[in-house]
């Protein structure tokens, strides 16, 4: 599967940002999605996954509350609703895809594939 993060900007704090993921090449319904984020020099951190079905999600401490992950197994697409947005949310956001069987992965290794990133800029 191949795939394509969008809807990065640059907005205030307190500000939202929708970021959506298109995935194609592969049956996208059978693929556990994620959605990390990374700056250079520091490790990549985990944000959100959501299971196969879309019923199981489980957010990082950090982002609990603001953001919201979901999917559209029709359309074939991921997606990240950013709110109340903090300076400390400026990253690089990517998604990523997995074929193992579980409802929630949080951990970049368990990743088959990720696309390329967005650039989410939160200034104060």
């Amino acid at each position: 599967v191949q795939l394509q993060a969008s809807g990065g900007g640059s907005v205030q704090a307190g500000g939202s940002l929708r970021l959506s993921c298109a995935a194609s090449g592969g049956n996208f319904n059978t693929y556990t999605m994620g959605w990390f984020r990374w700056d250079s020099g520091k490790e990549r951190e985990f944000v959100a996954t959501i299971s196969r079905s879309g019923e199981d999600t489980y957010y990082a401490e950090s982002v609990k509350g603001r953001f919201t992950i979901s999917r559209d197994n029709a359309k074939n697409m991921v997606y990240l609703q950013m709110n109340s947005l903090k300076p400390e949310d400026t990253s690089v956001y990517y998604c990523a895809a997995s074929r193992r069987y579980a409802n929630v992965l949080i951990t970049a290794t368990s990743y088959d594939t990720r696309g390329k990133g967005t650039q989410v800029t939160v200034s104060s």
